[in-house]
């Protein structure tokens, strides 16, 4: 304890050379943590973006047909004819599920944007028809009521299940189980209530969702009967009007829920081949694998944070050669120090601790602080660089007890010279 508390006098009396020292291992370490937070924060919103678009999901969103206009005036009118493509259907979803093997579940999806209406409150929103199906492919729970029956979906009775959003703004001081809302010209009844679902920003402009919790769910046979069917030959879905016909599509969205990971490419390309052959070699549909292309996007997010890592890993080296070169001047200046130890009967092994002892303490201080410095620029970056960051115990243990170690590693040469000195010499020294 005698050598320890030397070396802590000593650290003391010299404070500024001291914090000077530790500056390589405080930057160091503060570059660890930070780098780490940022790192562990883009993970876990990777993974909150997996969990919003579901596990081993297919993705296929109609789009509108590319055409193509021949210079050859005697074009074959039959040709043309053969080019015109139905659309996105419910009868692809049933050929899909007699053809392709390896599919836990489906989930068509009709889109219309609508008004809801009640107690005197009229605010935008977005009417969903879906199936059971859907809140298990995209992992949704309810926070209470119920889930469409078998009878809701075969009839087409007016209920909806409603967001989060929609319960604080049109029921913010009751129940609305039971309860009804007005959606364009159809009342609903409130059958269940989806629990609230955090969506940042990024994740809506990457992955093109939208805040689910404006969002009111029916069945898609309900929406087919009560709202909008585009499978249906009405004046308004009319080829002739370029504006209404521009979607004629009777799906807006189709996702499909694989067993394994492993099948996600094989089976998109099966539902690629199916859909363009009931389509009329018409493609009009785009196939997405959000999961892929989010692991792609972890790995290059991995690859990052390596970089980053040896970057830190580099200044935790230089802050240690900085150590070491300052403790190595430290032994020349105090010469006569260890040659007055030695002479009273001081040990070798008490002059290496004293010196060993010195540069842990710099190291672990400026470990300390570079804790510190790392945790407030994690918070700065997730304040004002509107990125999350994520600060963990172990990213902390981790960085402090290189710090420890830098200090040791590169304490031990200053430590074996200050102990090889030699009595009778280092008395004599100017």
């Amino acid at each position: 304890m005698a050598n320890f508390y030397i070396a802590l006098e000593a650290v003391i009396a010299n404070k500024l050379r001291s914090l000077l020292t530790a500056l390589g291992i405080i930057f160091g370490v503060a570059a660890v943590i930070a780098m780490l937070a940022i790192g562990n924060g883009a993970q876990q919103e990777i993974l909150e973006q997996i969990r919003l678009v579901g596990v081993n999901n297919i993705v296929i969103e109609p789009v509108s047909e590319q055409k193509e206009e021949s210079l050859d005036e005697d074009a074959d009118v039959e040709d043309e004819r053969g080019k015109f493509s139905p659309g996105l259907k419910l009868l692809d979803v049933e050929a899909i599920v007699e053809t392709v093997p390896g599919i836990i579940n489906i989930s068509p999806e009709i889109e219309v944007e609508t008004f809801l209406v009640n107690a005197g409150i009229r605010r935008s929103a977005k009417l969903v028809g879906v199936t059971p199906a859907y809140f298990d492919v995209l992992d949704f729970k309810l926070a209470e009521g119920s889930m469409f029956t078998e009878k809701h979906m075969i009839n087409g009775d007016p209920v909806c299940i409603i967001g989060r959003s929609v319960v604080s703004k049109f029921f913010p001081k009751e129940n609305p189980i039971g309860k009804r809302i007005k959606s364009g010209s159809q009342w609903l009844e409130v059958v269940g209530i989806m629990e609230e679902r955090y969506v940042s920003e990024q994740s809506i402009s990457k992955l093109g969702i939208r805040d689910f919790n404006m969002d009111v769910y029916i069945p898609i046979q309900t929406m087919l009967l009560r709202f909008k069917n585009r499978d249906l030959l009405v004046p308004s879905n009319l080829r002739s009007d370029e504006k209404a016909s521009s979607n004629y599509h009777q799906i807006d969205k189709l996702t499909i829920q694989v067993a394994e990971s492993e099948a996600l490419n094989p089976t998109a390309e099966v539902i690629s081949k199916l859909l363009e052959r009931r389509h009329f070699n018409v493609v009009d549909f785009e196939i997405t694998i959000p999961e892929l292309l989010l692991k792609q996007q972890q790995r290059t997010q991995n690859i990052f944070n390596i970089v980053l890592g040896a970057i830190a890993g580099i200044s935790l080296l230089v802050g240690g050669i900085g150590i070491m070169n300052i403790m190595l001047a430290s032994v020349l200046e105090r010469i006569k120090e260890i040659g007055l130890r030695l002479s009273l009967g001081a040990k070798k092994s008490d002059i290496v601790n004293q010196f060993l002892f010195e540069s842990i303490m710099i190291s672990v201080s400026g470990g300390v602080i570079g804790v510190i410095l790392g945790i407030l620029l994690a918070w700065l970056v997730a304040e004002f660089g509107d990125f999350p960051t994520v600060v963990t115990i172990p990213s902390i243990l981790l960085s402090f007890g290189v710090a420890a170690t830098v200090g040791l590693i590169f304490g031990i040469a200053p430590a074996r010279k200050a102990a090889s000195q030699d009595p009778i010499t280092s008395l004599r020294y100017e």
